[in-house]
C-alpha cells in the first residue's frame, strides 16, 4: 500500500494521485485519517438509514456527518489531533445508534467491520487509517471507485453549503436524508454504474437545493447583494484579515472590533461579503486585501496582522505567521488557535488584542474592483440586458465559475477573458474571479463586462439568471441561450457545482486546466456523451470554437 492516495482536487500529483504527500501540503498520516472519519462517517450513515426505514429519527448525526465531511475538503484541516477528536466521537455516536436499534429489536450485521471496529490510542488509529478496507482504493473496481468518489465529492461539496446554512439557522432534513442515502449506498457493492450514475445526478439536484437554502440564508440575514465597489488599498490602522466563506463569523468578527481601533479587510472567497447591505454600516470594513487562495504565503507576510479561517482554503504557513492565524469551524492547522463556538458564538478576543500590538498592512496595490451581480441585482438591470441581446450589443455570455489554483497552466483564464470579443460578458462566481476581476474589461451600454455573483456557492445566482433567461426569451431548452461554460476546478465545491449544472440540464461545459484525476476513463467518456463534458486547450481554439 502507498503511504497515501488522494486525488480529490485538481492538482493531484500527475493527475492520477498523491501518494506520498499531498500537493495540498497533507502528510500521509492526516490524508489516512481524513479516510477514516469518511469510512466512520459511512457507518453512521448506513445505521441512520436503518433507523428511518423503522421510522426512528437520529438527529445528533446530522449535522455531525454534514461537519464531518466539510473537514475533509481540500486545504480545509490539517490538524491530526482533530481528526481523531472526530473520529472517536463518531465512533460514539456510532455505537450510540447501534444501541438504540438493538434495543428496538432491530436485526444489525455486526459482522461488518464498518460496524464493530474501535480503536483508542493514536497508534491504533493511525494503523486502522493505513488498513486496506478504509483507503480510496478498496474499491477495486475503476470504474465503480470513480462513481462512488465523484459523487462522495459532490456529498463534501452540498455539506459545506449546509453547514454554512445552519450556521445562520437555515436547513431544510432532506439534504441531511440524502446525505445519509449517500453515504450508505456507497457501501453497497450490488449497485453497478448505472445504479450510481443516477445517484450522482441526485447529488446535483441537492447540490442545488443547498445552495438555494444557502443564497436565501444569506440574503434573509444580509440583504441581496448589490453593485459596489470595493477598495484594494489599506489603511495605516492595525487590521485583521479573515478569509473563507461563513459570513457568520465575520459578523461576529465585524461587531467585536467596533470602537476597538482595529480595521478588518476580506480575502480571497470573502470578498463577496462586501456586496452584502449589512456589511456596508461597518466603518472599518476596510477592503479586500490580496487574490486567490494560493496567493497567501507572499500576502500573510505583508498583511502583518493576525488572519482568521473561517474555513478553506490554508496553505499550510511557515515561520512567525503561525502564529498570526487562527482557525475557525471546519478548517484547522496545528500550532495555530482554534476558536470554537459556545452557544452559536465565537469570541475573538484574542485575534482583536494580537492586532492591536502589530503594525498596519503593508500596501500592496491600490483601487477598487466592483461586484455585487447576484440575481436579484441582474434582475434589477434585466430590461439593460435583455434589450442588449435583443439588438446584439450582447452576443454571448461565457461563465467562467469556480477555483484558482497555482498551475502556471492558470494563466490560461487571464488571457481567456483579455481576449474575448467586447460584445460578450462573463458571469463568474468563486476565487476564479481573481485571475481577471482586476482587467480593465469595459462595459457594453452601461452593463459591466465582468458580472461577479459572489463565492462559489453564489454559482446558483448564475443558474437562476440562466433559468430567468431562458424563461424570457420563452425556450424550451437551456442550452438554446447564447451562454457557453469555461469553468475552472479546484476542490469538492466545484464538484457539487458542476453536478448542480448537470442537474439542471446545462450541456457541452467545459472544465478545466486539467479534468478530474477521479474520473476513470470509461466514466469520462460517460460524461463526455451524455453531457458533453470537455477540457481547454489553447485560448484561441477555445474561443474560436466558443463563437464558431
Amino acid at each position: 500500500m502507498e503511504n497515501m492516495f488522494c486525488f480529490q482536487c485538481q492538482e493531484t500529483a500527475r493527475g492520477t494521485g498523491c501518494t506520498k504527500v499531498g500537493v495540498c501540503g497533507k502528510q500521509p498520516e492526516t490524508a489516512n485519517l481524513q479516510d477514516l472519519l469518511i469510512y466512520s462517517l459511512k457507518g453512521i450513515s448506513s445505521l441512520v438509514v436503518q433507523a428511518k426505514e423503522e421510522g426512528i429519527e437520529i438527529r445528533e448525526a446530522d449535522l455531525f456527518v454534514i461537519h464531518g465531511l466539510f473537514m475533509t475538503i481540500t486545504n480545509a484541516n490539517f490538524d491530526n489531533n482533530r481528526f481523531i477528536e472526530v473520529i472517536t466521537e463518531a465512533l460514539a455516536i456510532r455505537d450510540s445508534i447501534k444501541r438504540t436499534l438493538v434495543n428496538k429489536n432491530i436485526k444489525l450485521d455486526l459482522s461488518s467491520d464498518i460496524l464493530t471496529w474501535t480503536a483508542s490510542t493514536s497508534e491504533e488509529f493511525k494503523a486502522k487509517s493505513e488498513s486496506n478496507e478504509v483507503s480510496v482504493l478498496a474499491t477495486e473496481n475503476e470504474d465503480i471507485r470513480s462513481l462512488r468518489e465523484l459523487i462522495i465529492y459532490g456529498v463534501k461539496g452540498l455539506s459545506a453549503y449546509t453547514h454554512h446554512a445552519f450556521n445562520l439557522g437555515f436547513e431544510d432534513t432532506k439534504i441531511y436524508d440524502f446525505v445519509h442515502k449517500a453515504l450508505s449506498a456507497l457501501l453497497d457493492d450490488s449497485l453497478g454504474a448505472d445504479e450510481l450514475v443516477a445517484l450522482t445526478l441526485e447529488t446535483g439536484q441537492f447540490g442545488v437545493e443547498a445552495m438555494a437554502i444557502l443564497d436565501k440564508a444569506n440574503t434573509t440575514k444580509y440583504g441581496n447583494p448589490e453593485i459596489t465597489e470595493v477598495n484594494i488599498g489599506v489603511s495605516n490602522k492595525p487590521a485583521i484579515l479573515i478569509s473563507g466563506h461563513d459570513l457568520k463569523d465575520l459578523e461576529q468578527l465585524m461587531e467585536q472590533t467596533q470602537g476597538t481601533g482595529v480595521d478588518v479587510y476580506t480575502h480571497s472567497e470573502m470578498l463577496p461579503a462586501h456586496y452584502y447591505p449589512a456589511f456596508k454600516k461597518y466603518d472599518n470594513f476596510i477592503g479586500n486585501y490580496g487574490n486567490a487562495w494560493w496567493a497567501q504565503k507572499k500576502e500573510f507576510a505583508s498583511f502583518n496582522g493576525p488572519i482568521l479561517f473561517t474555513t478553506n482554503c490554508i496553505v499550510p504557513p511557515k515561520g512567525e505567521v503561525v502564529n498570526r492565524i487562527f482557525t475557525s469551524g471546519a478548517s484547522g492547522f496545528p500550532g495555530c488557535k482554534h476558536i470554537v463556538a459556545v452557544d452559536g458564538k465565537k469570541d475573538f478576543t484574542e485575534i482583536i488584542e494580537l492586532a492591536k500590538t502589530l503594525p498596519a498592512p503593508t500596501e500592496i496595490e491600490t483601487g477598487k474592483i466592483v461586484g455585487g451581480f447576484a440575481h436579484a441585482q441582474v434582475f434589477a438591470l434585466a430590461d439593460k440586458v435583455v434589450d442588449a441581446v435583443k439588438t446584439g450589443a450582447i452576443k454571448k455570455f461565457f461563465v467562467m465559475a469556480g477555483c484558482d489554483g497555482r498551475m502556471k497552466s492558470r494563466d490560461y483564464y487571464t488571457e481567456f477573458a483579455d481576449k474575448l470579443p467586447k460584445d460578450t460578458v462573463i458571469l463568474t462566481a468563486g476565487c476564479a474571479k481573481f485571475r481577471y476581476n482586476k482587467l480593465d474589461l469595459g462595459d457594453i451600454g452601461g452593463i459591466p463586462r465582468l458580472l461577479d455573483a459572489g463565492q462559489c456557492n453564489d454559482s446558483y445566482s448564475l443558474a437562476v439568471i440562466a433559468l430567468k433567461l431562458k424563461e424570457i426569451f420563452a425556450l424550451e431548452d437551456i442550452n438554446e441561450l447564447p451562454i457557453a461554460y469555461n469553468i475552472a476546478w479546484y476542490e469538492q465545491k466545484a464538484v457539487i457545482v458542476l453536478l448542480a449544472l448537470l442537474y439542471l440540464g446545462v450541456k457541452d461545459i467545459h472544465l478545466g486546466p486539467s479534468l478530474p484525476g477521479f474520473l476513470s476513463p470509461n466514466v469520462a467518456n460517460v460524461l463526455v456523451e451524455t453531457f458533453g463534458i470537455a477540457g481547454i486547450r489553447s485560448v484561441d481554439e477555445d474561443i474560436k470554437m466558443f463563437l464558431g
